[in-house]
């Protein structure tokens, strides 16, 4: 049996970004109702406007996810809307390049506050709807969520404990019959690394190492459709990703000392 998400309500934060207009556009023209979230209030507006003069329906909600109480009236609205939440997609997040030891403690506090918490925050403020419509919760993670990155102490550590949390409330959740699904996609053209904090809490200024081809956020979004569809645990994207996720396991040294290597360039001084 495959979810048919015609009709569904799908609440999707960080709407506006490369990855998160992928996502509504899939499930938008898949038939179903959109809950878009997102900080940037006139962006989103636009966005909105788009998705619904191409017959999507769709419901706004400018949102600052690392506010409780933004979070909970965001859902709130969404649901007055609606009347119902079957699908909340955890996708807003930041990420950050710079030595541990260089790193202010605020930059990981940051990036905790938006991509731990913020998932939180919106799956607590979603959770009643989820279980009345035995829906399904799906968060996006990384490849750092289940291997060490180089120079991306913070980001890794954001990406782990979404998989502690999740991982965990996926056991809570089964007899409610709510799924949870982490994604794991590998390097993807989302623009994200280009507001990558620096030690200092700043954009960082040095170029994002890639390793195999990069995937596009379409081909991403279409890939987690198909896995929502078939109901899955975990999807793993990319052929590095699927590497990394096993050799990280199984030859853990070695892993470390690959990835160090193809990274650690990463943080050596910019050249004037």
């Amino acid at each position: 049996m495959q979810t048919n998400f015609s009709n569904k309500v799908v609440v999707i934060t960080g709407a506006t970004g490369g990855m998160g207009r992928a996502l509504c556009w899939r499930f938008g023209r898949a038939g179903a109702k959109l809950g878009l979230l997102d900080v940037q209030r006139e962006t989103l507006a636009i966005f909105a406007k788009e998705l619904h003069h191409a017959g999507i329906q769709v419901h706004g909600c400018a949102c600052e996810v690392t506010d409780e109480q933004a979070c909970h009236a965001a859902m709130q609205s969404v649901f007055a809307r609606f009347g119902r939440i079957d699908v909340l997609i955890n996708n807003a997040g930041i990420t950050q390049r710079s030595a541990f030891a260089q790193t202010q403690s605020e930059v990981f506090r940051r990036v905790m506050e938006v991509n731990f918490f913020g998932a939180l925050y919106c799956t607590q403020a979603a959770l009643p709807a989820l279980v009345q419509s035995k829906g399904t919760i799906i968060v996006m993670s990384s490849i750092a969520g289940f291997s060490p990155l180089f120079g991306r102490s913070g980001y890794s550590a954001s990406k782990h404990a979404l998989h502690g949390l999740f991982e965990s409330l996926r056991t809570e959740m089964r007899e409610h019959g709510v799924r949870v699904m982490m994604v794991c996609p590998g390097f993807t053209a989302t623009g994200i690394e280009r507001n990558a904090l620096g030690g200092d809490g700043r954009p960082t200024l040095r170029p994002r190492s890639t390793t195999g081809r990069i995937a596009t956020p379409a081909e991403v979004a279409e890939a987690i459709y198909r896995a929502a569809q078939k109901q899955k645990r975990l999807l793993v994207l990319s052929r590095v990703g699927k590497l990394a996720y096993w050799v990280s396991r199984f030859m853990p040294a070695l892993y470390e000392r690959m990835m160090s290597k193809r990274l650690r360039h990463e943080l050596q001084p910019l050249q004037s």
